[in-house]
C-alpha cells in the first residue's frame, strides 16, 4: 500500500488562478489519476508524508511561465482529501520540488511510474505518499 506514487501529466494550475473552472478541472484530473491507482481502498487514517515534484518544461533562464511551487501544492492536497487520506491535516511532513525537464538527471532506483512519465515527454507532477516518520526518531 505505501509508499504510494503516481503522476499527473500536464501543467499544474496555480491555486492563485482567476480561472476557477480551470482549477476545478485540474483538481479533478489529480483526483482521477490517484483513484485510478488507489482504487476502492479506504483513505489512510495515519499521519503521512507527501512529496510532490513538478517536472516542468521551460528554457533555462526564463521560468516566468512556471507556477510557484507553493501555489500548485494546495490544489493537489485538496484533490487527495477523502481519497488517499481523510484530511490533509494528516500530512505532517511535506516536500515540494521543481525540476526542469531540460536538465540532466542522474537517477538511482528509478520507479516504473516515474520512468513512464519521463517517456511521455510532457510536463508532469510526481506525487509520493508514505507513512510519516516517527517524531521520536527526529532531532528536535
Amino acid at each position: 500500500m505505501l509508499p504510494f506514487e503516481f503522476v499527473v501529466i500536464g501543467k499544474p494550475v496555480s491555486y492563485q488562478t482567476k480561472e476557477r473552472k480551470r482549477l476545478q478541472t485540474w483538481k479533478q484530473k489529480v483526483r482521477s489519476a490517484s483513484v485510478g491507482l488507489w482504487g476502492s481502498q479506504a483513505p489512510l487514517g495515519d499521519y503521512i508524508q507527501v512529496t510532490i515534484t513538478h517536472y516542468y518544461d521551460a528554457p533555462y533562464g526564463d521560468e516566468s511561465a512556471v507556477p510557484d511551487s507553493d501555489n500548485i501544492v494546495k490544489p493537489v492536497r485538496d484533490a487527495l482529501n477523502g481519497v488517499i487520506y481523510v484530511d490533509d491535516y494528516q500530512i505532517t511532513d511535506f516536500v515540494s520540488r521543481r525540476r526542469n525537464l531540460n536538465g540532466s538527471f542522474r537517477v538511482r532506483g528509478l520507479s516504473t511510474v516515474l520512468a513512464e512519465a519521463f517517456c511521455q515527454g510532457q510536463e508532469f507532477l510526481h506525487i509520493v505518499i508514505d507513512m510519516a516518520p516517527d517524531p521520536k526518531d527526529l532531532a528536535a
